[in-house]
């Protein structure tokens, strides 16, 4: 089951990097749960940001140029039988030669026989 989460893992930054070029967020999307949410902060405000699987991703991908993703898992824990994977690890996003590290917490969920994104929690070291 890990080679399984991995391989999403791994398609899923993909997309990000593809979409980078691209500015297009479909490619993105495909891997989110329509019940995702996500939630964004960083050092400099007490509440995070919500979002949702309608957030406005290619506004997000014109205002990167020159950006790749990378995700270093740390844990991946399996529950609901094997139907759900909790993945604790470390997002570097390379953003014109600097990088922007975060803390990050992915819930993935079997959903119609895919695996989807259903949570994830980015907190940026900064």
């Amino acid at each position: 089951m890990l080679d399984i989460i991995n391989e999403i893992l791994n398609s899923y930054f993909r997309a990000w990097n593809e979409g980078f070029i691209s500015k297009n967020g479909e490619g993105i999307r495909e891997y989110m749960s329509e019940r995702f949410v996500g939630y964004w902060a960083h050092s400099n405000i007490d509440k995070p940001d919500p979002y949702f699987y309608n957030y406005d991703l290619n506004n997000v991908l014109r205002q990167m140029d020159n950006a790749e993703k990378s995700f270093e898992a740390v844990s991946i824990t399996e529950r609901k039988n094997g139907d759900e994977f909790l993945v604790l690890g470390r997002e570097t996003n390379l953003i014109n030669g600097e990088p922007y590290n975060a803390q990050c917490m992915f819930v993935w969920r079997k959903e119609n026989k895919q695996w989807k994104l259903l949570r994830e929690y980015i907190e940026l070291e900064r």
